[in-house]
Order: structure tokens, then sequence, then C-alpha cells
């Protein structure tokens, strides 16, 4: 995924034809970062090094350098057992991308700002186990016990800073695109389907490896899956795949007998599994590129698919990919003030992330088409919601 995917308008460069001038740090994807009218863009933690191009226009990437010491970072390494080592570099990271942020908002006119910073995501995965208390491998009293809370505290002293910049009369939102829980463990999808017969070997991996390294007997496979938060499920159909074995009549009655399986899926300790699967026209107003036959969210998403292969169980403690404490849950956050409305103080529950692009455009006078799908602004969604 890259920059280059994008091929809607985003926000700031809708407002940016209008001559409305935009500041945007970090906001994935971001890289390489695509010239915008009237916009300073500075990309996300997609970019593989500071040394590539990394800001438009261009000579931002010398100011940015300049301020930070030559050292800007756009990600840290967060699966990795060395986490005081991931301590301190996601505080530094995160601290230079708020100075960043500080020092833009003083220096250049804009009249849209927006800062992504992907620290959160990377303490939630790295840290989840040493600070929650319900968490299968939290120790109490361990040395990472403050780890959330010092970087929270300091996140919420430098949002204040900014929002000190911004001033009283700024339209501000704070938003994710997830939450955040503890991570029970990985579920071996392909493990699974080659258990019940849908996936063969022409030799057995020896050793975990991924499957499209594997050597599968496509002659003889039915489906297999790719890991993730879910699992994406492909059937190997006649006439779509090289070695069809699935004849494309035969498809939705498989795809039905295949969920079922699913569903009835235990845990190790033999309760059954909060399941769910869906096929993905089922969920999206529009289905593009090589979709999966079937989407799986295992037991709530507590537990992440794993993709690769020869694996002795179909249980893992950990990601398959690297240490991880934690998984991607469906709510995520959003907070609202807008001086020019009174929102009455109120909690909205019926919220959708495809809803904050318009809650933008309305606060810049855009006329908005509220379509199924394309999201409505906030404050046409505040009638009816709870003080």
């Amino acid at each position: 995924m890259n920059s280059g995917h994008i091929r809607e308008k985003q926000v700031w460069e809708t407002i940016g034809e209008k001559g409305l001038k935009s500041i945007v740090i970090g906001m994935p994807p971001g890289y390489p970062p695509k010239p915008s009218p009237n916009s300073a863009i500075v990309s996300c933690f997609l970019t593989p090094t500071a040394e590539r191009p990394f800001s438009s226009p261009p000579e931002l990437k010398k100011e940015i350098l300049d301020l930070t010491g030559g050292a800007y970072q756009f990600d840290v390494v967060f699966r990795t057992e060395d986490r005081a080592e991931l301590r301190k570099n996601l505080f530094e990271m995160t601290e230079k991308r708020f100075d960043v942020a500080e020092h833009f908002a003083r220096t250049r006119p804009w009249d849209f700002f927006a800062l992504h910073e992907i620290g959160f995501d990377r303490l939630h995965h790295a840290f989840w186990k040493y600070y929650d208390v319900t968490h299968p491998k939290y120790v109490p009293g361990n040395e990472f016990e403050s780890v959330f809370d010092d970087y929270y505290s300091m996140a919420d002293r430098r949002i204040g800073a900014l929002l000190e910049i911004f001033g009283d009369d700024c339209v501000t939102l704070v938003a994710s695109d997830h939450g955040s829980k503890g991570m029970k463990g990985a579920f071996c999808i392909n493990e699974w389907l080659a258990s019940e017969g849908y996936l063969h070997y022409k030799n057995p991996p020896a050793t975990v490896t991924e499957i499209e390294k594997a050597d599968v007997d496509w002659t003889r496979t039915r489906a297999w899956g790719w890991g993730g938060y879910y699992a994406r499920i492909f059937f190997n159909v006649k006439g779509r795949e090289g070695t069809g074995t699935v004849e494309r009549a035969d498809l939705d009655r498989a795809k039905k007998e295949l969920k079922t399986k699913i569903e009835s899926i235990r845990d190790p300790t033999g309760r059954v599994m909060r399941n769910v699967v869906f096929e993905p026209a089922q969920v999206y107003p529009e289905v593009n590129g090589d979709a999966p036959d079937l989407m799986v969210y295992f037991d709530d998403l507590d537990w992440r698919s794993a993709g690769t292969v020869g694996h002795r169980s179909l249980y893992l403690s950990e990601n398959d990919t690297g240490p991880d404490d934690s998984v991607h849950s469906m709510e995520g956050v959003l907070i609202m003030y807008n001086p020019r409305k009174d929102l009455g103080g109120r909690e909205l529950s019926n919220l959708r992330l495809q809803d904050i692009g318009p809650t933008i455009l309305e606060a810049f006078g855009y006329p908005l088409r509220q379509e199924p799908g394309l999201g409505s602004p906030v404050e046409a969604l505040v009638e009816g919601a709870k003080p």
C-alpha cells in the first residue's frame, strides 16, 4: 500500500482547490508524498528511510531534519523483545513529531491541520501485556507497568500545547481508525484447513514458512488462507486460479459449508469461539481488487489469523510475525470540539469512520450529499444522542 493507491480526492486536496491551505503530517498512506495544491505534506510511517524524499514541497525535508537534529523517525521496530530500546525510540519519535507539528503550526499559514501519530498503535502492540491486568501474560510489578500512563501523559501534554497554538476558535477532532485490546493468541488458519482436508502439500513444511513458499499441491487443494487481524480465505476456483479444483457452480455451496465449520471452531479450552464469517460484498458497498471469498474474525478479534504454515498446533500464544501483545478492536474513538456549534456535550455511539471526512468538509462550508456508505457530518447525528 502506498499513496498511489488513493484514487479519490483527500480532504486537503478538495479544500486546496479553493485556495485554502493545509498542513498534513504523517497521514497514511502518505509515501511517497503527493504534491497537493496549497498543502505542506510530510509522509507517513510507510516511509522506508529519511534518506528518501518525504515531503511536499521537497524543501520541507531540510527544515524538518534541521529541527530534529537529523533524526526524524517515521516508525519504530515494535515487534521486538528489546522493550527498553523500543520505549526509548517510541517516546523520541513521538516527541519529535510533535516538535515538527508545533513548528509548522506557528510558522506556516494553514486553514486545515492534520497530524497522525503511529506511536499509539506501536505502544499497544508492544506493551499491552505489561499494563492490562486481564492480559493472559500480565506480570504484576513489571518494569514497564507505567509505560502506558507515561506515554499517554506525554501525548496529552503535547496535544494541549498544540491546542494552545490553534486557539479557541479552531474546530478540533481527535480520531482513531480502530481500537485495541489484549491478544489471546493467533489461530493457524492454514493448519486448520489442512486438518479439514481443504489444503494439501506435496511435501509438508518442516519449518514455519509463508504459504507462498510452501510446496502446496494445488491439484488437490480446495482452499487456503492469509493471516492478519482477520483471515482472508480463497477457494481454488477453476477458471480463476491456475490449477483450480472447485467448480464455479459449486462455489456458493462450498462457502456455506466452510462457514458452518468455521463457526464451530473451539479455542484451547474447548469453548466455541465467537467467530464471524462474511463475504466482502456483504459489508463493502464496492469490492475491488483480488477480494477473498470469505473473511473471518476469530473470537471477536481476540485471536489473530496466522497465515504461515509448518506449525505443530492450531493455536499460537504470539503473533506469527513477531512479538505482539494486542490486537485491533472494532471500536475506535472520535472526540470533537466545535466552537461554532453547541453540540450539547453529547455522546454519540452511532458514528462511523466515513463520517470524519464529511464533518471536516462541512466545517469549511461544503454542501453535502448524505448517501449510504459515504458518511454524514457528525452534527447531523447529534439528535437523539444521550447526554
